[in-house]
């Protein structure tokens, strides 16, 4: 078994931790603390869903493979998981409690059915009658029924009633907290204008709890929150009459059924209530089992109501147009003359949209060609490109339909865009495509024109606010060249693409090619070290774990490159003791999620630098369509490695990734660098410049 890797998953969890950090980071906003819990509950339900149900079904495959995929075997991990888990648990636990005094001190109380005012009972009352009441299901548990359907992602009170009369016995129900249709917070009357009393929905219930059972007659209750997490593996059939649409409807069917993976439950439960959810649910000691708080389903609170009044938001944290656009020219216009280089969310993400509607009206657009895998809820995107088609337009979305968990958006995505005459394609079945293209034609002057956009993420208006991507937009022949090639293949899939990929020249395209040209260029490093030459790498992504890349990096390490990287998540490089030179890598986690991906080689001063959306990991890069685009113009590749320098220089919010894993802060006696707000001031010093 090698010891130069560190296992994906507890990387993961490490990451995890980074982000926890920054909600017990006093000198971040109140607000912005609690959306870090969050963003962490969340995260860590995704992992229970997808990781640790993936390491429960590796159990039973053979040693060769698990140590190809795992590093380690799953029993170890998982239990190394659980361990992890357990310790973020408590302080997280901690971290909530703390920040509750402060919201105390700021007049911002959570309400449970316990200390509530006379007046706010009676809103209680009222709005559970008028609101909450309809959407409440109790199902009462017995020993000899089985246990009811339980949702993933929803949250559960688990309910004891006994009468006063009755020495020891208990009745038993559970109750779905209707969060989805009602919404989790509730702000409830008060007395004091100042004072901002918060309830939760699940409190809500529980001071109701009488009134729902009053046909029984019970005078105690006592209501415990729980939630319970699955495997949300989508198993696809191979029915040769079913299309790929409908394999994954009934994928979604099945996914209800999927084994739990982790049982959460407030700790001060009903002892004879918990031992018989997990009889019910099936669960054995070697599941993850982890009492908690009260609270649950924290996920919500990343849309926690806005009550903190003292908060004014930085000039820093907010977006300004790219000066490119400033003067009103037509967006087409634009970059029909040069490229032009978007960087989110400092920049704001109108030109993109601006972009398609001027196509939508333009008599001279034929066509439109675009990828989508993640869309914002209202997507000004998909309206603009169903008013392209209206106005007569070629219309082609590549609709990624194995987008995990937005499977659903996506086919209710197809169904509407279908009718209007867009011809959708779904995707390949053993294939997603995370490539983020786009191509719009247009015939002019007996010429036909050519030009889009490439992405290092999702064409969403929404998440572009908070995620920090690149987005290219060009009319560089060779590059709307190879979109077009990407897109003959989706449009006619055969079981040999690679020969087409292998001809695109200005895009490295997934599968396989990429790869072949990062270790083409990490070769050229190579042989620039070992001859005593500078040889340099930056490469900035989401997750390394390609095994195969990283012994890449371990070579050239060792023949002299230097190598700095910088990774939001997964991390599994370990520096060896005979590097010439140290691998040097960071992780950044500030307000913005660092989403871009960025590869930059020197290749003896002509310097190579691509924006990507693929990850380095094995399924990116051998089991999806992804695209990497090299930067050109010699204006965006300055300000690419400018931003990069920026990032590099962190000394706020970068953490080292060792070995160790103990997201240690960078920490000298350099001029203070927090490289989000130094992004901002450098791209808007540009913009005041014009």
């Amino acid at each position: 078994m090698s010891l130069h890797f560190n296992p994906r998953d507890i990387t993961w969890l490490a990451f995890n931790e980074r982000v926890l950090q920054e909600a017990m980071d006093e000198k971040v906003p109140l607000h912005l603390r609690i959306r870090f819990l969050g963003i962490f509950s969340n995260n860590l339900d995704e992992f229970f869903r997808v990781r640790v149900a993936g390491l429960k079904r590796a159990m039973d495959f053979k040693e060769k493979v698990i140590a190809e995929s795992f590093y380690q075997p799953p029993s170890k991990i998982l239990q190394k998981i659980n361990d992890i888990v357990m310790r973020q648990q408590q302080n997280f636990d901690k971290t909530w409690k703390k920040i509750l005094g402060e919201m105390a001190e700021h007049k911002v109380f959570i309400k449970t059915s316990k200390n509530l005012t006379a007046k706010q009972k009676e809103f209680v009352r009222t709005y559970f009658d008028e609101v909450v009441e309809s959407n409440v299901i109790p199902i009462l548990l017995h020993e000899n029924t089985p246990m009811p359907y339980m949702r993933d992602k929803s949250l559960y009170l688990g309910v004891a009633m006994r009468k006063k009369d009755w020495q020891y016995s208990s009745n038993y129900a559970i109750i779905e907290i209707p969060s989805r249709f009602v919404g989790r917070f509730v702000l409830l009357p008060t007395e004091d204008p100042e004072e901002k009393d918060v309830m939760l929905l699940e409190d809500v219930i529980t001071f109701n709890l009488p009134h729902i059972f009053s046909y029984f007659g019970y005078d105690e209750f006592a209501a415990n929150a729980f939630k319970v997490t699955k495997d949300a593996e989508l198993d696809l059939d191979n029915d040769i009459r079913t299309n790929f649409a409908e394999k994954i409807e009934k994928g979604l069917k099945n996914r209800r059924k999927g084994k739990p993976t982790r049982f959460v439950f407030d700790k001060d439960m009903d002892k004879a209530l918990l031992e018989m959810l997990i009889r019910k649910l099936n669960l054995t000691k070697k599941d993850s089992i982890i009492p908690g708080g009260k609270i649950h389903n924290f996920k919500h609170f990343m849309d926690f109501p806005d009550v903190f009044e003292t908060y004014a938001r930085p000039v820093e944290r907010t977006s300004f147009t790219h000066p490119a656009f400033e003067h009103g020219e037509r967006v087409t216009d634009v970059i029909l003359k040069h490229d032009v280089l978007l960087t989110f969310p400092y920049h704001k993400y109108n030109p993109v949209i601006d972009l398609l509607r001027e196509a939508a009206m333009d008599p001279d657009v034929k066509s439109i060609q675009i990828t989508a895998y993640r869309l914002a809820s209202s997507s000004k995107i998909i309206n603009a490109l169903i008013y392209a088609a209206r106005n007569g337009k070629e219309v082609t979305v590549m609709l990624e339909l194995q987008a995990r968990f937005d499977e659903e958006s996506n086919l209710e995505w197809k169904e509407m865009l279908e009718p209007e005459g867009i011809t959708v394609l779904v995707g390949l079945p053993n294939k997603k495509v995370h490539a983020k293209l786009c191509v719009i034609k247009k015939r002019a002057h007996n010429k036909t024109i050519q030009y889009g956009f490439i992405s290092t993420g999702n064409f969403n208006e929404k998440t572009a606010r908070i995620y920090g991507d690149h987005l290219v937009m060009t009319a560089d022949r060779g590059v709307m060249a190879d979109i077009n090639k990407v897109f003959n293949i989706l449009k006619k899939p055969k079981d040999d693409f690679l020969p087409v990929l292998k001809t695109c020249k200005n895009l490295l395209v997934c599968p396989q090619f990429m790869r072949e040209k990062i270790v083409h260029h990490i070769d050229k490093e190579i042989e620039e070290a070992k001859a005593g030459r500078r040889a340099e790498m930056i490469i900035k992504a989401n997750s390394v774990s390609d095994r195969a890349l990283i012994e890449k990096l371990y070579e050239a390490a060792q023949a002299g490159v230097v190598i700095r990287m910088i990774v939001r998540g997964i991390y599994c490089a370990i520096n060896q003791k005979d590097f010439k030179e140290k691998i040097k890598a960071i992780s950044i986690v500030d307000e913005y999620l660092e989403h871009a991906r960025v590869m930059y080689f020197y290749n003896k001063g002509s310097e190579d630098i691509y924006i990507s959306s693929a990850d380095w990991m094995t399924r990116n890069l051998d089991y999806r369509i992804e695209a990497a685009a090299k930067i050109t113009d010699k204006n965006l590749k300055k300000e690419l490695k400018d931003i990069l320098d920026i990032q590099l220089k962190d000394n706020v919010k970068a953490r080292i990734l060792d070995k160790k894993l103990g997201n240690e802060y960078i920490s000298n006696n350099k001029e203070e660098c927090r490289s989000q707000i130094e992004t901002y001031k450098y791209l808007k010093a540009k913009t005041d410049k014009k």
